[in-house]
């Protein structure tokens, strides 16, 4: 095995997976949008995308911090018409600039036809991506996400997380995504620098993206593993700021 020594990406950043607001139970977290912003200077972050389960919460941030800050709406699909509606008055009156789905905590399988596809739809009308979590069974597993980019080819879909912690899974969000070429991997919480190379050699070096899940990691070791993986300077400016400025139409 070779010594690598990795020098930390300092160029510019568009950071494509952040919250705010509190986060109870077993997280403890919570982040404000003047926090964010505050952290998003000291490094170099120009933009970040931005959701959570109060969607008010992101539209009011969005608008104090316009230049910094890109709203997601984060439905819950298991509310119908209301989840939709929601969906449809974010992107069509806030200028949200896309979709997050969280399987995992509003327990439904990525491809249920009867309460996601219409979500789907209204991004597909407004032509923005869908972020989804990936990573934990029994409802936000890499194959599970497959099938629905299979039945959304026309789509960007950002399989965030790239598969978390679990080496099978990470194996198989780099898969999937080889399968799908309208699935987009984000790095947040994976572990593996390793994988971040691997995934721009195989799946495609515009279609792997920065995201530091923000405030459930801290940018500085999410920005190191990537600064890890041994990747040109050219692949790290894509992967740290071009592929998010095209994929996520900022």
């Amino acid at each position: 095995m070779k010594v690598w020594v990795p020098k930390r990406y300092e160029g510019p950043i568009i950071d494509a997976h952040t919250h705010i607001g509190k986060f109870g139970s077993w997280a403890g977290l919570e982040s404000t949008p003047d926090e964010l912003v505050e952290q998003m200077r000291l490094y170099n972050v120009r933009k970040s995308a931005l959701f959570y389960t109060d969607n008010e919460l992101v539209h009011q941030a969005v608008l104090k911090f316009p230049n910094e800050l890109v709203g997601y709406v984060w439905p819950n699909p298991n509310e119908g018409d209301k989840a939709v509606q929601l969906v449809r008055t974010a992107l069509r009156d806030w200028k949200f600039k896309g979709v997050k789905l969280h399987p995992l905590v509003h327990s439904f399988l990525p491809n249920d036809e009867k309460i996601v596809y219409p979500i789907m739809e209204e991004a597909r009308k407004a032509k923005v991506p869908v972020a989804i979590h990936s990573g934990h069974p029994p409802f936000s597993l890499p194959w599970s996400i497959g099938e629905l980019a299979e039945n959304f080819k026309d789509m960007t879909i950002v399989m965030l997380h790239m598969g978390h912690g679990h080496g099978v899974y990470i194996q198989a969000a780099i898969n999937t995504a080889l399968r799908y070429d309208n699935i987009w991997l984000e790095t947040s919480g994976m572990p593996m620098h390793t994988k971040i190379k691997q995934a721009m050699e195989r799946v495609g070096e515009d279609r792997v993206m920065y995201g530091s899940d923000s405030p459930f990691h801290e940018p500085a070791v999410e920005i190191d593993r990537i600064s890890s993986a041994e990747l040109s300077d050219r692949q790290l400016n894509m992967i740290f700021y071009e592929n998010a400025h095209k994929t996520l139409g900022l």
